[in-house]
């Protein structure tokens, strides 16, 4: 180590040595070169006294040069990166040191003559003194970005750079400068006309987005960069839609975001996701009011290591409440999420519980400890087709786990009760649906009961949640293939994990008991376009690469979801994206009585559950 750091420090001060000793060759060079070129360098022309007058100032001009370039650290900067900040710096210090020349010259004039010097040689002497300073600093980039362009001639990714603004000017700069980059740009691509014909870099702007297609094949684009994070969703989505027949790996960067915090480099471009496809511009809330709503308050969340549960407690402790308990049955994703938030907030007064919402002392020991003023209930059965084959389980935990937290949430004075409900509720064909259907008729019961507001929120399909399609199709293209598709037909509402937690925050702050809250989940997608999306995005070729298999529709599914029943009707809240369910109308005494014989007959391990389940819920349809 200590030879390496001596080896490091020796290269630094030969390099500066060879630049101070340029410098000085620099200052000399220029002061005779200036003068020279004023006559035409016909040196005889040159009156000797103007000769004298520049040698007498010549020592204290190189002195006077070297410390200004010392003061703005023309000794210190990395030139292999140099850029603006550096070229600025440089011929600020030159016009500085150049400008000492005016008095230095006057002052060391051999008698009175009125100028020292020709007034041109003043102009002459800055201009030539920048251009040698250039070069020795500048020129070094340009040999090793040409020594770099050498090396890697066979070993190329051809790369298609998709905006020619501030994001694609920086993602361009480091490739072109970069010696570890095996990638070279062969052309770039920007909508707006007037950039058309330009160069960046020394790039060529070849035309707007449908010369994407063109360019790719002309070029052999091997990868295509859109580097236009201040787009729109829309705009990204309509330029990937073009991108995918080119068959190239996409890349793209994250957000505007990383414009505003410098943070535009290669190492932020990522590999395009589905999400990107869907084209939905960002989900809007009112953080504030989510902030104030949860903050110095003790929160709960049931099934808190799961895919929607651990989002919720990523958020929630991101604003501020005095505790967070997260339970959960299965130890592994409980500890996950517990060691991300301790290290992303290490102040949050974290409590993770193993429990069994299913444990009714259990579910009444830990709210009677910590008195949750808020509960989110995510603990649930979701794989329909796992339900399928074993229903008692489905209404074991979904029905009367989500009756003993919600009945502990009332004994223990929960202020408000949020139960994460399911699209698959409304006018069910599968066991997991219906139970979660019979679970939004118990909160709305309880709240016409109890002081605490219970409200459900109904959502559809989160993408890369757990058990979703899409990391099943990751994993089959890894495999190379072939893709399962269930039906060519089948399409569903999407939404990102973080997207759908917020609005489910945000419905929160809404609640005043008793509603269903539904999300709007946008415009359903097919999941066949889903698959071929996945596969041209991975570089592969649809059917060719790697093949799609339709294997019918899975016990329980259905080609669509639907977010509401139509009884329920639709109000608006001040969200354009959360809408609220008109509550259907329950002979409770009848539902009681149900849902008693329901208890008996899923804890006695009854062959068939089904028609005891669709006595409850009479929109509930399934193959007998």
């Amino acid at each position: 180590m200590k030879d390496t750091k001596r080896v490091i420090n020796l290269q630094l001060l030969y390099r500066r040595v060879f630049l101070i000793v340029y410098d000085i060759a620099a200052v000399v060079l220029t002061s005779f070169l200036a003068i020279a070129i004023r006559y035409e360098f016909v040196i005889s022309d040159v009156p000797q006294l103007f000769i004298d007058n520049i040698v007498r100032y010549l020592p204290f001009n190189i002195i006077l040069t070297l410390v200004i370039f010392y003061f703005f650290k023309l000794y210190n900067s990395l030139w292999a990166f140099a850029g603006e900040n550096e070229l600025q710096n440089l011929i600020l210090a030159c016009f500085i040191a150049s400008g000492l020349n005016i008095p230095g010259l006057h002052i060391c004039r051999g008698s009175a003559e009125l100028n020292p010097v020709p007034n041109s040689y003043y102009l002459m002497y800055v201009f030539l003194l920048i251009a040698l300073i250039f070069i020795s600093r500048f020129s070094y980039r340009f040999f090793r970005s040409q020594k770099h362009k050498m090396q890697n001639k066979n070993n190329k990714t051809v790369v298609m750079i998709i905006g020619a603004g501030d994001a694609g000017n920086s993602i361009i700069k480091e490739i072109v400068s970069s010696s570890f980059s095996t990638m070279t740009i062969a052309c770039i691509i920007d909508d707006d006309p007037a950039k058309w014909g330009n160069y960046i870099q020394g790039i060529k702007v070849i035309g707007g987005r449908d010369k994407i297609v063109e360019c790719a094949d002309v070029y052999h684009i091997d990868e295509i960069f859109v580097a236009i994070p201040s787009a729109s969703r829309q705009v990204i989505k309509d330029i990937l839609e073009i991108c995918k027949d080119t068959e190239c790996k996409l890349r793209s960067l994250p957000g505007m975001y990383q414009l505003v915090n410098g943070e535009v480099d290669v190492s932020k471009l990522r590999d395009v996701e589905v999400e990107d496809l869907l084209g939905r511009e960002p989900v809007s809330v009112d953080t504030l009011s989510i902030a104030n709503y949860v903050k110095d308050r003790v929160v709960l969340v049931t099934g808190g290591g799961g895919s929607i549960g651990s989002e919720l407690c990523r958020q929630i402790a991101s604003h501020g409440p005095r505790q967070l308990i997260i339970v959960d049955i299965y130890e592994n994703s409980a500890y996950e999420i517990q060691q991300e938030l301790l290290y992303k907030y290490p102040d949050l007064d974290l409590v993770v519980l193993i429990a069994s919402v299913r444990n009714t002392n259990r579910m009444n020991s830990i709210f009677d400890t910590y008195r949750p003023n808020i509960v989110y209930h995510a603990a649930a059965h979701k794989h329909v087709p796992l339900m399928e084959t074993s229903p008692n389980e489905a209404v074991k935990n979904n029905v009367f786990g989500t009756w003993k937290t919600a009945q502990a949430a009332a004994y223990y004075g929960v202020d408000k009760f949020v139960l994460i409900s399911t699209d698959k509720a409304v006018n069910p064909t599968n066991i997991m649906g219906a139970s979660k259907r019979i679970c939004e008729m118990i909160v709305q019961t309880f709240n016409r009961h109890y002081d605490t507001d219970y409200v459900a929120v109904r959502f559809g399909n989160v993408l890369g949640s757990n058990g979703s399609v899409i990391p099943l199709f990751r994993k089959q293209i890894a495999q190379g293939g072939p893709v399962t598709v269930t039906h060519p037909d089948i399409i569903r509402y999407f939404m990102t994990i973080p997207e759908a937690v917020s609005l489910v925050l945000q419905a929160g702050v809404y609640a005043k008991g008793g509603e269903i809250f539904v999300l709007d989940m946008g415009q359903p997608v097919k999941i066949l376009d889903l698959a071929r999306n996945l596969i041209r995005l991975s570089g592969y070729k649809v059917d060719e690469d790697i093949k799609i298999e339709f294997t019918g529709l899975r016990p329980g599914e259905k080609l669509y979801e639907e977010l509401l029943m139509n009884e329920e009707g639709l109000k608006d809240t001040d969200n354009k994206m959360i809408h609220i369910g008109r509550p259907i109308e329950i002979d409770e005494m009848k539902f009681f009585t149900q849902l008693k014989n329901l208890k008996d007959e899923s804890g006695s391990e009854t062959a068939d559950i089904r028609p005891l389940v669709q006595a409850i819920v009479p929109t509930y349809n399934y193959k007998k």
